[in-house]
């Protein structure tokens, strides 16, 4: 988004019209869009409006209700934090008993919304002119929070806080970046941060490489609904110890898991299979469920774990093995059609062949729904009927 148009789509004009749009489904938008311009509003208001009610629309599962008053661009509202990872930020910092925190990568201000919402000041950052406007906007109902517009390593000479927050950029025109040392700002520049203030929290990818975190930091990383968002590094008094955990949301309820990072043993098929949080295999903390919950490894390289007993447990799924089959898709495609199976669910682990490939040489047909897990058990490749419990 450019800056004219930023502006644009926080001005009176813009927001009154966004709400009015708050209903419009897609299918109708040409339509709504024709109507607009014929009463007489110009294109590019009409454009800025349709959009914003458009992301308003996408943000609101991630968000809540607080999106009917936010503004947004589409790369914004990709990057910016789900609300109850805001809020788990945000709650760092109040535990840690700061009274002003810089956060050095604000984008639209989600994350400097929910600490400015425990009462606490705000500097927010934003090196982009146009999604600075915005985020001022979003921050505007909280007299203690400003937004300032440059570089924001440069800009901490200048303001007293004594905790620090940051979402370095993990994206460019070539994608998505893994290399800590392509952040922006760099990860270690940002990390170096930790010993100038009482609490340092900083978002990184999932799939930052555990060397690369340093051992006096706690790294939590984070799954909601089965989705792991995010690896939060923390240092000071934002930290809860060192180590690795993970927390899984799911809905309303969350749920912690910590210890060291070593690998499971492996062991036979048991008549059960569970398959671990993402937050918990990317934690490395496969072997600590293992040991809590009684189960090993079905392979040394495979993250599924088996017990002989069911195991009931938030840090994993459960499924009930019904056959052990050979990963050959004629002895599959005859099991599907003794089963009458229609539709199949197809989870994979260790194996090249991927769903899409599979699915459609096994022709089903039939009216049931079956499950099938793609593995490796104790060094070969095979294939898991099971039944998810």
């Amino acid at each position: 988004m450019d800056v004219v148009t930023a502006r644009l789509t926080v001005s009176e004009a813009c927001l009154e019209l966004a709400a009015s749009l708050r209903d419009v489904s897609p299918k109708d938008a040409l339509a709504v869009t024709g109507r607009l311009r014929r009463e007489g509003h110009s294109p590019a208001l009409v454009a800025a409006a349709m959009t914003l009610a458009e992301l308003r629309g996408e943000a609101r599962p991630r968000l809540g209700d607080p999106v009917d008053s936010m503004v947004f661009h589409r790369a914004g509202l990709e990057q910016a934090s789900r609300a109850v990872v805001a809020q788990l930020h945000a709650a760092r910092f109040a535990q840690a008993h700061c009274r002003k925190v810089a956060d050095l990568t604000a984008g639209l201000g989600t994350d400097a919304m929910a600490v400015a919402r425990r009462g606490l000041g705000v500097v927010a950052f934003e090196a982009d002119e146009a999604t600075a406007i915005l985020a001022a906007h979003n921050l505007a109902p909280w007299p203690l929070a400003r937004v300032i517009h440059g570089d924001s390593l440069a800009g901490l000479e200048d303001v007293r806080v004594d905790g620090i927050f940051a979402d370095p950029a993990r994206r460019n025109a070539r994608g998505r970046r893994h290399d800590p040392g392509d952040y922006s700002p760099r990860l270690d520049s940002v990390l170096d941060l930790r010993h100038q203030v009482r609490a340092l929290g900083v978002k990184a990818g999932p799939a930052l490489p555990h060397d690369a975190i340093p051992t006096d930091m706690e790294a939590q990383w984070v799954s909601v609904d089965g989705d792991v968002v995010e690896v939060g590094l923390w240092a000071g008094d934002a930290a809860h110890g060192s180590g690795h955990s993970a927390l899984v949301v799911r809905g309303d309820e969350q749920h912690e898991i910590a210890g060291p990072t070593d690998r499971a043993g492996s062991g036979p098929l048991g008549e059960w299979l569970l398959e671990p949080d993402g937050a918990v295999i990317r934690a490395g903390l496969v072997g600590v469920l293992a040991e809590d919950i009684g189960a090993h490894l079905v392979d040394p390289s495979i993250a599924y774990l088996t017990t002989d007993a069911p195991a009931s447990t938030p840090f994993a799924r459960t499924y009930r093995v019904l056959e052990r089959l050979p990963l050959d898709v004629k002895v599959l495609a005859k099991e599907m059609r003794s089963r009458d199976v229609g539709t199949v669910d197809i989870k994979k682990r260790g194996v090249d062949l991927t769903p899409e490939q599979l699915r459609p040489r096994l022709k089903l047909k039939g009216s049931q729904r079956a499950t099938l897990v793609l593995t490796r058990l104790e060094g070969r490749h095979a294939a898991l009927l099971v039944e998810p419990v």
